[in-house]
């Protein structure tokens, strides 16, 4: 039995074993790549500059009441309660009567001393037909509007 014969059985001619040696390299040299630029982005924090904004979830409970004080105008109130906080650090309420276009940065409000944990509730009352009522939520110092309410009677 001849070496040689042996031999090229076994790893192929000259030409053929110049193929694996190359395909080798090129793909050691994508794998670097991609290694370097995955560890660059860890170091780098690539995807950390994105501010997030406020989310939370609000339920509203509506009812409504004569007050006999104003000749036949129906009055009502309105009960929030927070369900949930995924990301939310204070909550504000605001009120805007849509006839006078006037704002209440702090409405007739009653319940928890504070609202900002769930299950905290807060009720406005003296709300009149068209009055909007607003819960913003402040994260990382921006705010957002959680849920909006329009009064109707």
């Amino acid at each position: 039995m001849d070496l040689k014969d042996y031999r090229s059985s076994l790893v192929g001619n000259e030409e053929e074993r110049a193929v694996s040696p190359v395909i080798g390299v090129i793909l050691m040299v994508a794998i670097t790549v991609i290694l370097a630029a995955v560890i660059a982005a860890f170091v780098l924090d690539l995807g950390q500059g994105q501010s997030a904004n406020a989310q939370a979830g609000v339920t509203w409970e509506t009812t409504s009441m004569d007050d006999t004080s104003t000749a036949d105008k129906a009055e009502g109130e309105v009960r929030i309660t927070i369900n949930s906080i995924q990301r939310a650090d204070s909550f504000s309420i605001s009120a805007e009567n849509t006839d006078s276009g006037s704002t209440e940065s702090s409405p007739s409000t009653s319940g928890t001393s504070s609202f900002s944990a769930t299950g905290d509730t807060a009720t406005v009352s003296n709300l009149e037909d068209g009055d909007v009522v607003t819960i913003t939520a402040a994260y990382d110092g921006e705010d957002t509007v959680i849920g909006s309410y329009t009064h109707e009677a």
